[in-house]
């Protein structure tokens, strides 16, 4: 079976790694070829997280490959599309330049419908505002992240819809060091683009880091978040990940309650998990699937309760290790990619069946 996925990103990107990149290897055991096309290179999320836009001559090169790629994909079984193969593009050229008879699979773990239908054009929002919806409704399946995204697709008239979280693997993403010792470090991991979510939190930090009760550590935010407050910066590597997230003891997940943030798959809060770190989490989108207040983490909504939780687990280095235990079992009954992968070999191989020869 040959599969020709057309992912968003090249491996710098954290969606296209997660949902696909991971699996593939197990993929190829079990006889999935996939041919990897990347839409954007690395070099475009270098720059982006730099504050550089992109050129504008580099995304028309990389949405011309990406039609060519399209034009000559009609030998593959089955397409597997992050959210969309051609961005900005109209529905009715999108599906014009895909090949005929040639089922896809279409993954979101984003309410990127949003980034459509409530753009602040006029135009936009009248011309692409339903294409997602369009995408969806005739492709063989669509994968979503949560079940925000799953209703999304169902109201569109997919044919068949399967949630998939996003899943991590245990043997990876595993506790390396305790989180009962003495002091209390709060940890936050993201990309320059997710770190405005921090801001509602820097009251809290701040009375906090007066009182010299934590240490704050940013992992992927830009130079200069919140240092007026205490917090150190250190740039995201892919190498050294688990390794900075086990210099936490607490693992923050804060999210606006907004439209497009629901349909995010509460990767963070699995990551923390994964690492045997307690969690406090905004209750918004997947957070809300994933965590039981007080069972395998904390849900905190507004500065208040946000406040509260974070004292309440700098004071109790039992309930701490207690919650990441917990949340270490979560993840690998739901949330590793052992269990997630025999579902997705299974969504791959029944679209491809369909395939019209």
């Amino acid at each position: 079976m040959t599969v020709l996925l057309l992912s968003r990103y090249a491996s710098l990107g954290a969606s296209s790694r997660v949902r696909f990149y991971q699996y593939l290897p197990a993929l190829r055991a079990h006889g999935i070829e996939v041919t990897v096309a990347p839409l954007l290179p690395d070099e475009y999320l270098s720059s982006l997280y730099a504050g550089r836009s992109a050129p504008w001559p580099k995304l028309v090169a990389a949405g011309t490959r990406r039609l060519a790629t399209l034009l000559r994909s009609q030998r593959f079984d089955l397409l597997w599309i992050e959210g969309e193969a051609l961005p900005w593009w109209p529905f009715a050229l999108e599906r014009l330049a895909q090949p005929r008879g040639v089922p896809s699979v279409i993954d979101y773990d984003d309410a990127i419908f949003h980034r459509y239908d409530s753009h602040r054009s006029n135009v936009v929002r009248r011309f692409l505002g339903r294409k997602i919806d369009e995408i969806m409704r005739h492709a063989a399946t669509v994968v979503a992240g949560n079940e925000y995204v799953a209703a999304r697709a169902r109201a569109a008239g997919t044919r068949r819809v399967e949630i998939l979280p996003s899943a991590v693997d245990p043997e990876h993403h595993r506790p390396l060091r305790p989180v009962d010792a003495p002091g209390c470090r709060i940890g936050w991991i993201g990309s320059p683009i997710t770190s405005p979510y921090l801001e509602p939190l820097r009251g809290v930090f701040q009375r906090m880091s007066l009182e010299r009760k934590v240490e704050v550590t940013l992992i992927g935010a830009p130079a200069g978040t919140l240092t007026d407050v205490g917090a150190r910066v250190r740039p995201w590597r892919e190498a050294t990940e688990v390794e900075d997230l086990n210099t936490v003891d607490v693992g923050i997940v804060p999210v606006p309650d907004r439209p497009f943030e629901r349909g995010k798959c509460g990767f963070k809060v699995v990551q923390y998990m994964a690492c045997g770190r307690a969690v406090i989490a905004s209750p918004v989108g997947a957070n809300r699937q994933i965590i039981e207040h007080g069972v395998n983490g904390l849900l905190a909504d507004g500065e208040r309760e946000w406040e509260e939780a974070l004292r309440l687990l700098c004071a109790r280095p039992d309930l701490r290790r207690s919650l990441g235990e917990a949340g270490r079992r979560t993840v690998v009954s739901r949330y590793s990619t052992a269990v997630v992968l025999p579902r997705l070999v299974k969504v791959l191989e029944e679209a491809a069946a369909t395939r019209l020869r």
